[in-house]
């Protein structure tokens, strides 16, 4: 008998795993802070034998290195990855055996296509495939972006992943089990995965990859590439380098001098909590990013690479989890911290400033006052509907781009509401009248406003 226990990274949209037989286990793609992965060991009561890499990762700073150097594990990565650490270099067709009681064994296979190199692995128990950890090759209903190696390199590269998911069809039965490591939210998967598990068979029915000829395909995912977040690029040389441990204990508690301090010096201070508390009272000139949404990613997306943050939480607890996701990213060590109440993080004498929330609806009955409406959603979304007379500036871009945001009040939406609180954080940080549209995009024309569609 075999488990394999998955480990989820949902604010990054990535899954790692745990798997073995009643002795030993291979952890595959593990996250940085590898002290979970280790947990789930303990509760299997198994031995981590194995760590595998299944490509140079650029989304999510690796925990292998530190994990194989804790636990003795032989560390495999692609012999193709080009890496400054010694590690064991697999080559397609190597066989590793993960556990003899449970007659587990480890087979590469060659799927490039995310990333030249990229290597997969097929699970065997006594000869019999019944898993493959595809990383970032074979998606659920999609596959992994090629455009992040080189520009030069996207195209082979996105023919390469249609022959690597052939491949993988062709070769592993139908009812094959599939998980993969990118593609519940990652930015790292080309497209919007559906659903949670799937096999072989499965994907031989929905996937485009398999079910489009390689013209098609390849001509419809290049069409289909989005914005690729700007802390990818030091990602991938962290990780080619090798990532140094992590550091999770509290940082230094910053009082509302220091908070003060640290904002006149033009460093960032970010509040984790929710967009409604953050909009009703906040620190003037600090920045919300919700520690329940996707902070790590969207704060590593904006934040100037290296420059010291301060993070404000409601609790410690709020606290080391927004730490934890955000090492995950490489944003290691938080300048300093605050928690508790809000009023605390204003010095005596100043008080907390807030900004207005609305809806759609809200929003139609003013649409004729003259107010600007700022869209903030990436130009995919927006390339399917937005509200006629809008300003389009992604929330990725906005940090950089105030200056073309046109004068009057500003009403800023999303698709939902996370992204408006960040982007209104930032006019309202700027000295900007602003609204925070909190709503779905969806109830925009039944609210009365014009939608249109290119």
């Amino acid at each position: 008998m075999f488990f394999v226990d998955t480990i989820e990274m949902a604010g990054l949209g990535n899954r790692s795993y745990l798997a073995g037989g009643e002795r030993t286990a291979v952890a595959v793609d593990p996250p940085r802070d590898i002290d979970q992965v280790i947990a789930v060991a303990a509760r299997r009561g198994v031995r981590i034998s194995h760590v595998v890499e299944t490509h140079v990762h650029n989304d999510y700073v690796t925990g292998g290195l530190e994990l194989a150097r804790v636990t003795g594990a032989a560390h495999l990565v692609p012999a193709g990855a080009r890496v400054s650490y010694e590690r064991v270099p697999v080559h397609d067709g190597d066989r590793s055996e993960i556990d003899a009681t449970a007659g587990l064994t480890l087979r590469a296979l060659a799927t490039g296509g995310h990333t030249p190199h990229h290597t997969s692995y097929v699970l065997e128990e006594n000869g019999t495939d019944v898993a493959v950890f595809t990383g970032g090759s074979l998606l659920v209903g999609t596959v992994g972006r090629p455009d992040l190696v080189e520009p030069r390199l996207t195209e082979d590269l996105a023919r390469a992943q249609h022959a690597s998911a052939h491949r993988l069809a062709t070769e592993l039965p139908d009812d094959t089990v599939v998980l993969p490591t990118h593609g519940f939210g990652s930015f790292c998967s080309s497209g919007q995965a559906e659903g949670g598990s799937t096999t072989i068979g499965e994907e031989k029915a929905s996937n485009e990859a398999l079910t489009r000829d390689v013209d098609t395909f390849v001509a419809d995912l290049l069409a289909g590439l989005d914005d690729i977040p700007a802390y990818y690029a030091h990602i991938g040389p962290t990780n080619a380098a090798g990532p140094a441990p992590v550091d999770l204990t509290p940082p230094a508690t910053a009082d509302a001098a220091e908070i003060a301090a640290r904002l006149a010096d033009g460093e960032w201070v970010v509040d984790l909590r929710n967009r409604v508390a953050f909009a009703e009272g906040h620190v003037a000139g600090s920045f919300n990013f919700e520690a329940a949404g996707q902070l790590a990613t969207y704060l590593a997306w904006l934040l100037p690479w290296g420059k010291p943050v301060t993070l404000l939480a409601e609790s410690t607890e709020q606290l080391a989890t927004a730490q934890r996701e955000l090492v995950r990213v490489g944003v290691d060590r938080p300048a300093a911290a605050a928690t508790g109440e809000p009023s605390r993080w204003v010095r005596e004498g100043e008080t907390l400033v807030s900004f207005s929330r609305a809806t759609f609806a809200d929003l139609a009955g003013h649409s004729k006052d003259g107010v600007v409406v700022l869209d903030v959603r990436r130009a995919s979304e927006r390339a399917a509907s937005f509200v006629e007379g809008s300003v389009h500036i992604p929330i990725h871009s906005l940090h950089r781009s105030l200056h073309e945001v046109p004068e009057g009040q500003v009403w800023v939406h999303c698709a939902g509401g996370m992204r408006a609180a960040i982007a209104a954080s930032l006019l309202d940080a700027a000295g900007r009248d602003v609204v925070a549209v909190d709503d779905s995009f969806a109830a925009a024309e039944k609210a009365g406003l014009t939608v249109r569609t290119r």
